[in-house]
């Protein structure tokens, strides 16, 4: 496996890009409904996202191709900053619903980039649980972003600046530092169907993730505003479903490093399942209540990506990496396009507490299709895959990622 070092510069770069979005979807989401956008709005804004995400997807390979990672990375990075800016300029939600849409587009390839650049001779062993590394630089920046808001005034333009100012500084590491550039992607006609047919179940998971996460990352602050949440609580209550997402990052990709990843993935979305019934039935409008349902939903729906995506890099070739990461970011987006709309018209017309049983379904249905996958197909060989003993002889070596070899795959949720 290729040293981890040369690639610190694309992981700091990866950081502050991670932060700069990650309140992105928030502060948009309390910016339009200070602005008077109603919640079917906001979710349209949510859904133009991931259109763009989607279209990005079949966009980012031939650009890789055609000017490489690193130019590829630095023209996205500038025009994502550029939209970032527009959005506090033009304070319209159809202007906004276009803007979102070429953001989504630019992010698409930036992660897309990142993910396939971290592509470096890991095997099946320990794939899972090196991807779950990664995750959780992600999710930690994107907890951490959350804290930015309420420190600035929504309704202004500072808080964009900032915004703006992030996705740009994450131009310096890798355009000064990095001398990693991998080289671009043998040439190929992306295909999704040949990543449905590589794995069906992660192609699938992805779809249900997008469903869920995403709404959760563009309409969860709409729901907290709803119950009555000020600022600093509605960027708590993100948080902590963010943050939860790193909980079970390392140990759900351990197991699934030993075991039928299939079935780590039912035990995964099974808790994200019980986390939104009881949100829905338990929580009510406690905070508290609400801060332990969103912690323990986030804890366990945010792996399920990373769990999806190693099961397909499991019948992979290493030639197909980066066809496979664009391949799951694409699934990923069509249930992101389809959930953050879905969500905002039953929440408009069945009120808040809806949004999650609509989630606690996508999930359910997921582990029954996920149980009926399991009977069509055998899972991966054993002796292809790693070793649970080796969790504790490797979970520090991810909080020091500057001494360990690293290869990682899929995209955020994300972000969502």
């Amino acid at each position: 496996m290729a040293s981890i070092r040369p690639l610190i510069p694309l992981l700091v770069a990866a950081a502050i890009l991670l932060t700069g979005n990650g309140f992105q979807s928030t502060l948009i989401a309390l910016r339009g409904a200070d602005e008077g956008f109603s919640t079917s709005y906001i979710g349209l804004i949510g859904a133009s996202y991931s259109t763009g995400f989607m279209v990005g997807s079949f966009l980012i390979a031939p650009m890789l191709r055609t000017v490489g990672h690193i130019r590829a990375f630095s023209s996205l990075a500038a025009i994502s900053a550029s939209g970032c800016l527009l959005l506090v300029i033009i304070v319209d939600p159809y202007a906004w619903i276009v803007i979102r849409f070429f953001i989504g587009l630019c992010f698409a390839g930036l992660f897309a980039t990142v993910d396939s650049w971290l592509n470096s001779g890991v095997s099946n062993e320990t794939r899972a649980r090196v991807l779950s590394g990664y995750r959780i630089i992600d999710t930690v920046c994107v907890t951490g972003s959350q804290f930015l808001i309420p420190l600035f005034d929504i309704s202004g333009f500072a808080i964009f600046s900032v915004l703006a100012m992030m996705i740009t500084l994450s131009l310096v590491p890798i355009s000064l530092a990095d001398r990693s550039n991998p080289e671009p992607p043998r040439s190929f006609s992306f295909n999704p169907a040949v990543i449905w047919r590589l794995s069906p179940i992660a192609c699938i998971g992805c779809i249900a993730i997008g469903l869920t996460s995403a709404t959760f990352r563009m309409i969860g602050p709409v729901y907290a505003q709803a119950i009555g949440f000020p600022v600093t609580s509605i960027a708590t209550f993100m948080g902590a479903g963010i943050l939860g997402g790193t909980v079970l990052q390392y140990p759900l990709g351990a197991l699934s490093d030993r075991y039928d990843r299939r079935i780590v993935l039912i035990m995964a979305t099974a808790g994200a399942a019980l986390a939104g019934i009881f949100i829905n039935t338990v929580a009510g409008t406690d905070p508290v209540l609400n801060y332990v349902g969103i912690f323990l939903f986030g804890a366990f729906s945010l792996p399920l990506f990373s769990l999806s995506a190693a099961h397909a890099n499991d019948y992979a070739a290493r030639d197909q990496f980066v066809q496979v990461a664009a391949g799951l970011l694409f699934f990923w987006s069509i249930g992101a396009t389809i959930g953050p709309y879905v969500a905002s018209v039953l929440m408009q017309h069945f009120g808040p507490s809806v949004l999650f049983t609509y989630t606690s379904t996508v999930h359910t249905s997921l582990i029954v299709i996920t149980l009926w996958r399991m009977k069509v197909r055998a899972p991966v060989p054993a002796e292809q895959r790693g070793h649970f003993s080796t969790l504790l002889r490797t979970s520090f070596s991810f909080l020091r990622l500057a001494s360990k070899d690293s290869r990682a795959e899929g995209a955020a949720d994300k972000h969502p």
